[in-house]
């Protein structure tokens, strides 16, 4: 995957960002959380996700995680490799292991959502 601007949501969720067409994935700090990825149930090509929906269930060896989607679009595509090496999201979060990806409905959802500065200060402003 080329480099993309990345936003991300206050729900540990990444979107690559090129023109119309979006990457949803996992932050690294969520991935680390969750620890080893053991499987991963997504939205069907051509099904519809909707902001502040469920769009994904991520089972780990310690627990299983719903996970909302920051934006609404049209799936175009699933990350084939998760079937059968859905740890992958473990090793590359932000490349190899992303989600899905999305026609975007609304633009406007994009830019509600944080950058990674922001989203760093997001993640640990409580820690320091």
């Amino acid at each position: 995957m080329e480099e993309k601007e990345v936003r991300v949501s206050d729900q540990h969720v990444w979107v690559g960002v090129e023109d119309r067409h979006v990457h949803l994935g996992l932050t690294n700090f969520i991935q680390a959380a969750l620890g080893t990825i053991l499987s991963v149930e997504l939205p069907d090509i051509g099904d519809q996700v909707e902001a502040g929906e469920i769009f994904a269930e991520i089972e780990s060896t310690s627990t299983v995680h719903e996970f909302v989607s920051p934006i609404s679009g049209r799936v175009l595509a699933v990350n084939p490799q998760l079937e059968e090496h859905p740890s992958i999201i473990n090793e590359d979060p932000y490349s190899e292991g992303w989600l899905i990806e999305v026609r975007v409905k609304n633009d406007l959802e994009l830019g509600a959502l944080m950058g990674m500065d922001e989203y760093y200060n997001f993640v640990f402003k409580d820690k320091s």
